[in-house]
């Protein structure tokens, strides 16, 4: 039987923290009247106490808190709470809530098992539990954004498939696992999809097919923005996800690799007025969210609410998460999904300053932290180039996706654009005083085809989603080289995979960030899926086969990413000025960015990088259907070149290491095939 002693308990800091008194419960709730801390034990059910908390002595503002001694080491808690009816209000004191900063929550460790019995609550609880952590000497890596080379992956599906070999799938350890494999990739950050506690069980959608309910697997559904997900972790049942996430972290450190996290301050999880109430909608709805004249959520997410990022109180929560990531476990970045309507005030109208954009440019626990935007919402607001407040803030660069894509694609009029983006996007960003490092260049991510795909596929096929093939994007800038899907066509088959050697080339030469998508290289296929969010299954799960059967393509992959970290020249810290960056057509100095052209060809000087110094780079890019021989050029320090990349030849002959390939001899003219690129690199 406990014996417990309350006290009034301080208003900082938000969510349970431990004391030498006891343990203090803070909770930001301005519109409720009456509120209560529901206590129960680890495993039980049943409260084991409830706690009124008084209007004056419990209360400081908006901050209701209250101290509790006499507690166990570990238990679970929650809140009730009371409030005005009408007016956007849907406050229901029958319901125990969440508390919106709490480090754990109750249940759901066993991914795929819902606890969860009615649509319109939750039962799952708060966790309040104390494991000390060695972090022994672990300190932010801080490796500078120009020199970043971004993996994106999803927790459970990088190492849940059986062929992935990993003593913990699906899981923070099996992740720890696969560092090796990482490393010698060669990436220098790894971009986990969203890890904060969300309900794989709430997608309404059946695959038509075989008749399976579809998991919310990608996980864009947070419940808990400072609780990572119990059922990421092999010791979730525990409770030891956030240990387990930390020695993550630390084995990723160790390595020399960062850690980013996918961060949903967009929208949350309880979605509509249809949606399960977790927290945010009990603890004060009108608040945290946009609500319209007529009472009804503002949708600027595409996911049935949108978070009223802009209210001071809200700030302050989502500020209270960000700091206990970067502070308490480590975080090196963060990306931030719909990154725009963190732009929007309450109305959703575009504020030209955002509060809270502001506030997390300017936090300075986040002062080394990588901020990184997508640029956009689900209600038409584009913001590449042009995301406030933008020289702390990298963005993904969706313009250079769809220009890269387009000129390999064959499209007309696509070299000049091609050549900007090659060069950092100074279009974009050189107004403003930014740099080539604020663009995070990517041609395919989670949302979309993979690069296999890319050249696979020219509609989208997304039937076993359950919409009708409605969902996902209709313009994906695919091109399947002459047949939709699996092919044995030994011609096709060929195309294709010289076309994945073209797009990951052009990524890892191009100025700016990369950012590869987990699986591209070794050609991992989503079937044509281009929405998989609710396929948990071979679809999204990566099948490690692969990496042997597309060996060769994989050794591309890590030749071009060695070579990237080789050359300054190609992580240039500031814009091409003058002579840095000399264009060429089929002839010397004769660039041809007409409508019809489809070539390009460029030197950079090894002495202009604006850093270190480095060897002369001479690139042609063919995208038409027939050879062309280029005339090369002398290099800007007189050395001969050597090749050291042509995508159209077999490997291991496509790309040399440490670029110590054949003679090129200049004014040779060189037969660039079709659907091709290379690339030549004076002698040091």
């Amino acid at each position: 039987m406990l014996t417990l002693r309350i006290a009034r308990g301080r208003c900082l800091p938000l969510g349970a923290s431990a004391t030498p008194d006891g343990v203090n419960f803070c909770l930001l709730c301005r519109h409720g009247t009456a509120v209560f801390l529901v206590l129960y034990t680890l495993e039980g059910r049943k409260p084991i106490a409830e706690i009124a908390l008084h209007p004056r002595r419990n209360r400081t503002g908006d901050h209701w808190h209250v101290l509790v001694a006499g507690l166990p080491p570990a238990f679970n808690y929650g809140w009730r709470v009371d409030g005005p009816s009408g007016d956007g209000n849907m406050f229901n004191a029958d319901l125990v809530l969440l508390d919106p900063a709490a480090t754990g929550v109750s249940d759901g460790a066993s991914w795929g098992e819902s606890v969860e019995t009615d649509k319109r609550f939750t039962t799952r609880r708060s966790v309040y539990l104390r494991r000390p952590f060695h972090w022994q000497e672990d300190v932010p890596l801080v490796t500078p954004m120009e020199d970043t080379i971004i993996y994106e992956l999803h927790v459970r599906g990088f190492t849940c498939h059986p062929n992935s070999m990993t003593a913990h799938p699906g899981t923070f350890a099996g992740l720890i696992e696969k560092i090796p494999y990482l490393r010698s990739l060669g990436i220098t950050a790894v971009e986990l999809l969203p890890i904060h506690e969300f309900d794989e069980c709430d997608c309404p959608f059946v695959n038509p097919n075989t008749g399976e309910r579809l998991r919310n697997f990608w996980g864009y559904n947070s419940i808990a923005f400072a609780a990572p997900k119990s059922a990421y972790a092999a010791s979730g049942t525990d409770h030891g996800q956030i240990t387990e996430f930390r020695e993550m972290v630390r084995a990723f450190h160790a390595a020399g690799i960062e850690v980013f996290l996918d961060v949903v301050f967009n929208h949350t999880g309880e979605g509509d007025e249809r949606g399960r109430t977790y927290s945010f909608r009990g603890l004060d709805n009108k608040l945290y969210y946009m609500i319209g004249p007529d009472g009804r959520y503002l949708n600027f997410s595409g996911c049935g609410n949108t978070v009223n990022c802009n209210h001071p109180i809200v700030r302050q929560l989502l500020m209270s998460c960000l700091r206990y990531w970067v502070a308490d476990m480590h975080i090196d970045g963060l990306r931030f999904d719909l990154a725009s309507v963190m732009g929007r005030d309450y109305q959703g109208h575009v504020l030209g300053d955002p509060p809270v954009v502001e506030m997390i440019s300017e936090e300075g626990v986040l002062a080394d932290t990588k901020l990184i935007a997508e640029p956009w919402d689900a209600a038409g607001l584009y913001q590449v180039g042009t995301f406030p407040y933008g020289r702390r803030w990298s963005e993904w660069n969706g313009k250079y996706r769809d220009d890269v894509r387009r000129f390999w694609k064959g499209e007309p009029g696509a070299a000049g654009a091609l050549a900007t983006r090659l060069c950092g996007s100074s279009d974009l960003y050189d107004t403003t005083g930014r740099r080539p490092h604020h663009s995070v260049n990517f041609l395919t991510c989670h949302d979309g085809f993979t690069m296999w795909d890319l050249v696979s596929f020219n509609e989208k096929h997304n039937l076993a989603n359950g919409e009708d093939n409605r969902d996902g994007n209709n313009d994906n800038l695919s091109w399947n080289c002459g047949t939709e899907g699996p092919t044995d066509d030994p011609f096709i088959l060929g195309l294709r995979r010289r076309q994945v050697r073209n797009l990951v080339a052009t990524l890892l030469l191009s100025q700016g960030v990369p950012m590869l998508l987990g699986g591209d290289e070794f050609l991992r296929t989503q079937q044509g899926n281009n929405n998989a969010w609710c396929q948990d299954n071979e679809i999204s799960w990566v099948d490690w086969t692969l990496a042997g059967k597309n060996a060769d393509f994989l050794r591309f992959v890590q030749e071009m990413i060695a070579l990237r970290k080789r050359h300054p020249a190609l992580r240039r810290r500031s814009f091409f000025q003058g002579p840095e960056v000399v264009w060429h057509g089929v002839e010397p100095h004769k660039p041809d960015f007409s409508q019809t052209s489809k070539t390009l060809a460029l030197t950079l000087d090894g002495r202009q990088t604006g850093r270190e110094l480095d060897r002369d780079f001479y690139m042609a890019f063919n995208a038409g259907r027939e050879t062309l021989l280029f005339t090369i050029p002398d290099s800007a320090q007189g050395k001969p070149w050597r090749r050291a990349i042509d995508t159209a030849l077999a490997s291991p002959l496509d790309i040399a290491g440490l670029d110590e390939g054949p003679e090129v001899p200049t004014g040779s003219r060189y037969a660039v095939a079709p659907f091709s690129l290379i690339v030549l690199i004076a002698e040091g």
